[in-house]
This record gives C-alpha cells, structure tokens and sequence, in this order.
C-alpha cells in the first residue's frame, strides 16, 4: 500500500466496471457497448479478449485496431469512449453512504452531495482517500474541492470538536 494519492492529471484509465462504446467504422457486428470484466479485458467478437485495465481509451484503440487487423479487417477505424464509469464509494459522515455513479469533473463536494450531505458530525474539510491503480492501493487525504476518479473510495471521518 502506497502513501498519497496519485495525480489526478492525464487521461482516464479504465478498469472493471466500465461500460465502453466501441465502434468499428463499417463493421456493425462489432460495433456494441462493451464492459471491462472482472479480470480487466473486454470481450469482442473475431478478437476475444483484449486488455483494457489501466488503459486510456486512446490506448484500447489501437490494441483492438492491431488485433483486428493481424487478420479480420483491413485498416480498421476503431472509436473507443466511456459509455458509463465505474462507481464510486463514499463512507463515513455522510446521510447515505454507499456506492454512486461517477460523473467526469466530479470533486469531493459533489460526492458528498450526492450522498445525502454531511452529518452534523462530520469533518467538511479533509477526508481520506483510497484509490487503485495498476495493482497498487493509494491512500491520502484530500479537501473536500479536490477532485476524485471513478472507483475512488472517500471516508468521511468525525471532526475532533
């Protein structure tokens, strides 16, 4: 387990729980909403399985694109984007906690508003952070106008008086 939290900058890294748009110019059989399964691969016909986990979408792209072209498709034109994210997770001094749709641009602020608001005990100024990324688990402290990822997990813990 790392200490801190890793950069919110650079592109969004994909992992189990997202639902991908793929389209295949010209290829409609293979144009479909994919997700990221457990083990972190996405699932295509022709292909089978691709790594997606820790991937940018820009990325997956040209992984599909090669596969595809070792033997199926001629120059194949693949789009790769986020249909839906991954949830995050928000306990501790919150009125509802527990998982929520992520939404890109999303801080810390708007987690707890989503999760009904703090409780007349909370601290609205610093939680705790935990977030995985290739395998390793992060966690730091954040103020509540930092941003945060999808699959982030944020505590809210009591404030001392």
């Amino acid at each position: 387990m790392a200490t801190g939290s890793p950069t919110i900058k650079g592109p969004y890294r994909l992992d189990t729980g997202d639902e991908l748009r793929i389209v295949v110019f010209d290829q409609s059989e293979l144009t479909n909403v994919y997700k990221v399964d457990q083990a972190g691969y996405v699932t295509m016909p022709l292909v089978g399985e691709i790594a997606a986990r820790g991937a940018s979408t820009d990325e997956l792209e040209g992984r599909i694109q090669s596969a595809l072209s070792t033997r199926f498709v001629r120059n194949p034109d693949v789009t790769v984007e986020v249909a839906s994210y991954r949830p995050f997770f928000i306990l501790g001094e919150v009125s509802s906690p527990g998982q929520y749709p992520y939404v890109p641009g999303m801080t810390v602020e708007n987690a707890v508003a989503v999760a009904g608001g703090f409780t007349p005990r909370a601290n609205e100024r610093v939680v705790r952070l935990s977030r995985q990324l290739n395998g390793v688990l992060y966690e730091g402290r954040l103020a509540v106008t930092q941003p945060i990822r999808a699959g982030d997990t944020v505590y809210v813990g009591e404030r001392l008086f």
